[in-house]
Formats: structure tokens, sequence, C-alpha cells
């Protein structure tokens, strides 16, 4: 068990504060046998890389530029790196791990709302339980914390497809912990995680209007019953009647500001205790006051919180360090804002999904209740203002609305799913990525300046994450190019278009063997010691292109889940979560900042989608 570090200061060996997962029960019982993530062989990965480039090439003479210095590297430094980073993974149990935590989340310094977090949007109540905002927090309280007692006992089915299980490392991160904003540019997680716990005790921590009150999720070694849980979801409503100092919108400011604004916060030991409350809370849940009815407004009243009188309403009564925090509103829609660093979206989602399954199910264990008698109240909890904390609420404040009104989102669902896409013998995934490389041609024409990022994941190796598909290829873009060319017959069309399937299926199980382009890289480049040259290819523009995601693009799949998202990656580029596994739509969210063309960049995913249909149709009956 961690404790709480007012100063910001980052543990050398801050992971370890989280216990290591239960061996040999259902869950972690292949932690073990998994095998490491692989080091690719260095000539492999600079083939693969000179294949990515050359669809994003301007001209014959930068991709021939670039080609020489990889060359170049290749047969010199590139060997010397490539030696370090063999002896690097020769000497842990996961080379990557330690740089990706920091270089992809925990260095990052921007607000992690838009640039980083995600969020799922959540199906209806379903209508066997009350339809009110309490039931529905008490729903998911129940459930959750008995999805987390099963967690901790190892009685979870681990993750996995037909090819064998997952790594389920990052679970150890989903619950009883929380993201710690560092005061020399680097963040980390506490734990506070108990070894051998099996999930009878904790506590969560609620939001209404700003406040934070304190809910004990167990009684007697028991988690508590619906009926129990709604009854303090009720209380916390009924008395929590006006605004309280919105300190949860300086956890969404600037990570630096945010390190600086916490030493302030949490130099009264008072503040330290709340702190310390919310750090250690299994999750949370935020009672929202918005209330949306349409996917666009459910999804940005999780994805950035709601803006009430030009003040961000919904940013100020959460807390988006937090790896699960639930969002209730008022008219008992719902949903979840997961903080990224410390776990990908697959765990969070795969929670979700058994969660909502259970209170799906009428026959699910609600629990007994107790007496009011014999029920503790929830405990509020209050901060001591500052003037300086005041102060600087007022600036979060400022940079929060600043941040929400510089962001577009659209959202769109097709006429047609899975089930059609099936039958015409395509990959769905490859389809949807399709539909988004033809209408991002549409949009922009000859002005592309950056690749499409798809994340495959790599959790069939211990530890493992994600690494980069490269989506651009020039199959791809053969094919694209043929949808608009009148001199391309539709059977032509079809032929290039099952070439760019087949590519794209070749690139993404490269990608989750752990044979991408990307990662690879990223571990030669780290191993450069100080005083030595950075090799050219490192600073070539084209191969800086080829990871700049104009195009931030990845799926996942829940029948809860009616909307769910992500912000753009780049100043021009757009953030696209999609959705294929529906048989009757596909799902599209779109965003990007205010300046760049969202509704228009929607009305060529619209029309792409349905071209893609109808070539495929039209080629299907000719055969006919």
């Amino acid at each position: 068990m961690s404790t709480l570090i007012p100063t910001s200061t980052r543990p050398q060996n801050w992971k370890a504060s989280a216990p290591e997962p239960l061996p040999n029960t259902s869950t972690f019982a292949a932690q073990a046998s998994l095998p490491k993530l692989p080091v690719p062989d260095l000539p492999a990965t600079l083939t693969r890389l000179k294949e990515a480039l050359k669809p994003l090439a301007k001209t014959e003479a930068e991709y021939a530029a670039a080609l020489t210095k990889i060359d170049e590297f290749g047969l010199g430094k590139g060997k010397v790196l490539q030696k370090r980073l063999l002896e690097r993974d020769a000497g842990r149990k996961h080379w990557l791990e330690e740089w990706w935590d920091d270089i992809a989340y925990l260095g990052y310094r921007e607000s992690v709302v838009v640039n980083v977090s995600y969020y799922y949007g959540f199906d209806r109540q379903p209508a066997h339980l009350p339809q009110t905002s309490a039931a529905r927090a008490a729903g998911l309280a129940r459930a959750t914390m008995i999805f987390r007692q099963k967690l901790k006992q190892g009685l979870i089915k681990p993750d996995g497809n037909k090819e064998g299980p997952h790594c389920m490392d990052t679970y150890r991160w989903m619950f009883d912990c929380c993201r710690i904003p560092g005061s020399q540019g680097l963040d980390w997680s506490v734990s506070y995680a108990k070894e051998g716990d099996l999930g009878n005790s904790g506590h969560i921590t609620v939001f209404r209007r700003n406040r934070v009150w304190k809910v004990d999720a167990t009684k007697d070694g028991k988690i508590l019953s619906f009926s129990d849980f709604e009854k303090q979801f009720q209380h916390i409503y009924d008395s929590t009647t006006q605004e309280y100092p919105g300190v949860g919108v300086l956890v969404a400011n600037n990570r630096d500001t945010w390190a600086k604004d916490y030493t302030n916060l949490a130099s009264d030991p008072h503040n330290t205790t709340i702190l310390q409350t919310i750090h250690s809370a299994a999750f949370s849940i935020s009672l929202d006051s918005s209330s949306p009815s349409n996917p666009i407004e459910h999804s940005r009243d999780l994805w950035h919180g709601g803006v009430t009188d030009s003040v961000p309403s919904g940013l100020r009564n959460r807390w988006v360090d937090k790896p699960v925090q639930f969002i209730v509103f008022d008219n008992a829609e719902a949903g979840l804002m997961g903080e990224h660093s410390v776990m990908d979206g697959t765990p969070t989602a795969r929670m979700c999904d058994e969660v909502l399954n259970h209170l799906q199910d009428p026959a699910f264990d609600m629990g007994e209740s107790s007496s009011d008698a014999a029920l503790a109240a929830p405990t509020p909890l209050d901060w001591k203002i500052s003037p300086e904390t005041n102060k600087a609420i007022k600036a979060a404040d400022k940079a929060a609305m600043d941040l929400i009104s510089s962001q577009a989102l659209t959202f769109h669902e097709t006429t047609y799913g899975k089930a059609a896409i099936k039958s015409f013998g395509v990959s769905p995934d490859s389809w949807a990525q399709m539909i988004i490389q033809l209408a991002y041609r549409r949009l922009v024409g000859d002005q592309r300046n950056g690749a499409t990022y798809e994340a495959a994941t790599t959790r069939k190796f211990y530890k493992g994450r994600t690494e980069a598909i490269k989506v651009v290829t020039s199959e791809s873009d053969a094919w694209v190019r043929s949808m608009d060319d009148p001199g391309v017959d539709k059977e032509e069309r079809k032929r290039l278009f099952d070439e760019a399937g087949k590519k794209h299926i070749q690139l993404a199980k490269s990608g989750g063997n752990g044979m991408g382009v990307d990662r690879h890289l990223l571990g030669l480049r780290m191993l450069i010691r100080e005083g030595e040259e950075m090799p050219d290819v490192f600073s070539d523009p084209l191969v800086a292109r080829a990871s700049y995601w104009v195009l931030s693009t990845s799926a996942i799949f829940s029948k809860h889940f009616p909307v769910y998202g992500w912000g753009e990656v780049v100043p021009d580029g757009f953030g696209i979560a999609y959705v294929t596994g529906h048989n009757d739509r596909l799902q599209y969210t779109i965003t990007s900042r205010t300046e760049i063309a969202n509704a228009q960049f929607n009305g060529e995913i619209a029309k792409a989608a349905v071209d893609l249909y109808e070539l495929h149709s039209s080629v299907k009956k000719s055969k006919l």
C-alpha cells in the first residue's frame, strides 16, 4: 500500500506500488508463460519502413533521399543501436514498458481531457430497474464492485482470442489507484491495492455539484446491495443543493500547471486527506447535472463534460486522473471516462461490458438490503480553499473552456453493417478503414500531410500494449485513386480493393505479433547516448511524416456502447472511433479542432460508405 506524496515527486519504482496479480488463478494463470515482446530484426523493420514511406512521399527525390538515410542507418549506427536494444531486452521482462509509459503518456504535459482520455457511452438503464439517476449509479456501483471482487480473487476469465490468452497485467491499475501530476515533467500512478485483498472492502468517491463524497462500498465484509447503494446516492442528491468550489477542474488543466496547483492544494493536511481518499477509492462516480439527449450531446458530455453559463460544469465535477470514472447524468444516461496512461481501452471496455450485462439480467444478484439504521450515511469531504487555489480554479476554468470550445465532434451511422460486409467476403475492419482512406482523399486531395494510425494489440506478449498499424499503403492508395477515375471499371476497382484489404490484414497481423515499425524505431532512438550524433534517418521529413498521425483511428465493440471516442492527436488531424460489430450499421465518431473541416469529412465518410457498398453489390450482381 502506498501513501500520498504531496510534493509531486515521482518514486523511482512507482509501478511496484500495485501488487502483483494472484498466480495460479483463472485470471492470471497464463502470465508466467506469456512470451516476451520481441525485438524485431533490424533489416526487416527497415524494409517495412521503406514500404510504409512510399505512398507518403511527395516526390521521387524525397523518397530516394529517405531510402539513402535508411540504408546508411542499417549498415552503420543502426547495428550498434540494435545490439544495445538486444542487451536491454536480455536484462528485463519488457524492453519497451518504461519508455512507453513516459513518452506516450506520463511525460505528456497538455490536458489529458480531449488529448488523451477516452469515453464510452452506455445504453439506457434496463427496463426492469428503476429509471432514476440514483438507481443508475447504484447499479453501476454494485456490479462494478462485484467485478472488482472477482478480479482480485482471480475469477475473471482472461482476455484472449483463438491464438491464446492475453496479458492481464494492466488490470492491476483498474481499481484503487490514481494518476499523480509530477512536478518534474513526469507523472506516475499510485496504487492503494492491498496484497491478498479479496475485494471485501473498499470505498468509492462520488462527485455532485463539485462536492466530494466518500461512500463505503462494503459493510461487514459484503458489497452493499443495490438498494443500499441507491439510498446512498439519493442521500447525496438530496443533500447537495448548492454548487461547491470546482476543484476538479484543476485536474483537467495542463499537467505542469496541475502539478503546481496540486502541491498548493495538498499543503493543507485536511486537503491531503481528501486527496488520499480520492486516490485510494476503488473508482469514482460523477453525478453530472446535464441531461444529454442525442449521440452528439452524450459524446461531448462524456468527452469533456457539460458547460453551464460559460463554466465547465462537467470537468469541475470530475477527477479525470482516475482510470475508472463513471458519469451518471440527471436523465439517467451514463458512461465512462477513462484515464489512458496505465492501460488501454480494451480492459475497461471488457469491464463495462460485463457490468452492463449483469445489470441487463433480471436474475443478477442485487444483494440484501440493510435497515436504514444500520447503514452509515455517505461522508461529505469539503476542501479548504486558499486564495491561491481559488485563483487556480478560475484559471483552470478558462483553460477548460478554451479547450472545449476548440473541439468539433460529429457522428455517423451507415445503413448496413457487419452482416452485409461479411456477405461480400471482406474483413469488417479493413472495410471500415478503407472508407476512411477514401473519404480523407476526397477531403484533402493530394495535400495529405501525415499518416493513419490504427492500434494493434500486442497483449499476446507479457506486458504488451499496442503497436501501430500503418494503414496507408501503396495498395490502399491505388484503390482510392481508382474510385474517382472514370477510366477504371468496377471489376478493376474491386480487384484493387481486395489487394488493399489483404495488405491491411497482413499489416494488422504483423503489428499484433510485435513486428511493426514505430515501437522498434522508438527503442533504437532511445538508446542514442549523450554526445552521440543523431542518425539522419530520425530527422528525415518523410520518416517523420509516416508517424504524424493526421488520422488516429481505432475500433472497439460492445453492444452496450451507442457512443465512444477520443480526441485528435495532432492539430490538423482527426480522431476516428469506429464500430464494426453491429450487424445492421457501422458507427463513426469524428473529432477535430473546430478550424478543421469536420462536418465535411463526416459527409465524405457517409458518401464513401455508400460507394463502397454499391461497388461490391454491383460486382456481386454482375456475377450472378
